[in-house]
């Protein structure tokens, strides 16, 4: 591929990759807002709609072409990647902006903001951009890739916006569900709507087209120091809850990794498996896991469902797990935890992001800390019922099964779920 490109601001390369990750990066430090990076896939520089927006609570296009990837962390240095597959691209879109947001402050707090497009093929760099000049922006276009006879190409940007994502995103014809209140505080969810209301509108269109639900860019991220959020307090209380684990493995080993000798042998080798330890009001417990076909059910007790068992971390698919909210009242307590089935001796140099999506409401999400202990098992997430409302709690715990002992068991004796254990296989 060749040397990689610094760019400055309006200068554009070619991007001769089939697919690349677009690796928005940044240093954090105290007081730093949280920053997370999107794409919008335009025609003639609007949407065709909602679905044309690809953000942390819409991580998958329906073309499969732009994936949200997710965070990791290295250091002081956090990327939130995407995924963009040029192979997938529909033929009528000529433009994948590329754009960030920060959540809790501007970007003038924000250091070492930047932006690279890397070959997925190889991992070499096409591209980097800086953009060094933000103040009072909350939402920045960092920079596009756009079709030009035939070939893909990158534009360096670094436009910014004072009115956050939801600013940006209506620009380019996005319909946005805007809170009344911030998000933090308690509210009753209104009815959607498709558009802001404005006296000068012409009237809806007819009845018999169905409107389009607008996209909701509320989310919670869970931290060590506001680790519970309430589900209602959200506006997430009926449907489905569902839970998804992504992951990434590191090149590089460092800590236990090097210690463990190549502690993640491959990443096609690598099989984590999403599980979660329940108990229902009525004092049932049991788990729900890939080993001995134990996938569970949302119609019937335990009201949690354990999908296909899934091997390559990716945000799209990843682990997930669904929890069903309209028999919340019958969930005491669940402990969502994730084991290393095989392909690694650890979590050390793994760097996985949490995300619970409730049907309807505000997702919530946090990450792993670094994993400094040689574990094979974390407690995720803590689950609790009680009034009609399901309170999460960020877990994030890293056990260490003593010799003989089970991930199972380890985790059940750490949260004293008290069940009998047998040997099991999937």
């Amino acid at each position: 591929m060749g040397a990689s490109m610094t760019m400055h601001k309006g200068t554009n390369v070619a991007v001769p990759a089939r697919a690349v990750r677009v690796e928005l990066g940044w240093r954090t430090s105290p007081g730093t807002p949280d920053v997370d990076g999107s794409a919008l896939l335009t025609v003639s520089g609007k949407v065709r709609s909602d679905a044309d927006f690809v953000f942390y609570n819409q991580p998958v296009h329906g073309s499969g072409a732009v994936r949200h990837e997710g965070k990791r962390t290295a250091g002081d240095v956090v990327t939130d990647s995407l995924g963009v597959d040029f192979g997938q691209m529909e033929p009528s879109i000529d433009r994948v902006v590329v754009a960030a947001s920060a959540d809790g402050g501007t970007f003038g707090r924000v250091a070492g903001l930047h932006v690279r497009i890397v070959d997925q093929a190889d991992g070499s760099e096409i591209a980097r951009f800086d953009a060094a000049d933000a103040t009072v922006e909350t939402a920045f276009i960092l920079g596009e890739l756009y079709l030009r006879q035939g070939a893909w190409k990158f534009r360096a940007v670094g436009q910014g916006y004072d009115t956050g994502l939801a600013g940006l995103a209506t620009d380019f014809g996005i319909s946005v569900d805007e809170p009344q209140q911030p998000a933090t505080a308690p509210r009753t969810p209104a009815p959607p709507v498709t558009h802001r209301p404005a006296p000068t509108r012409p009237p809806a269109p007819p009845a018999a087209l169905p409107a389009a639900q607008p996209v909701r860019l509320t989310k919670v991220t869970l931290t060590k120091e506001a680790p519970t959020v309430s589900l209602s307090k959200q506006g997430g209380t009926t449907g489905v809850l569902r839970v998804n684990l992504n992951w990434e493995v590191r090149k590089q080993f460092k800590g236990w990794g090097a210690k463990l000798g190549r502690a993640v042998a491959n990443h096609s080798d690598l099989d984590l498996d999403l599980c979660a330890l329940y108990e229902l009001a009525d004092g049932s417990k049991g788990v729900v896991q890939a080993l001995g076909n134990a996938f569970g059910s949302l119609r019937q007790p335990p009201y949690i469902h354990l999908d296909g068992d899934d091997r390559t971390g990716a945000a799209s698919a990843g682990e997930n797990l669904t929890v069903s909210l309209d028999h919340k009242d019958r969930l005491r307590r669940v402990l969502i935890f994730v084991t290393v089935y095989e392909g690694a001796r650890s979590f050390a140099e793994l760097h996985a992001t949490v995300t619970l999506q409730p049907q309807d409401g505000a997702a919530i999400d946090f990450s792993l800390d670094e994993c400094t202990v040689p574990s094979t098992v974390c407690a995720l997430a803590l689950i609790t019922g009680g009034g009609g409302d399901l309170t999460v709690r960020r877990e994030a715990r890293y056990l260490v099964p003593q010799r003989g002992v089970s991930p199972q068991r380890t985790v059940d004796a750490a949260y004293g779920w008290g069940m009998n254990w047998t040997p099991g296989r999937k």
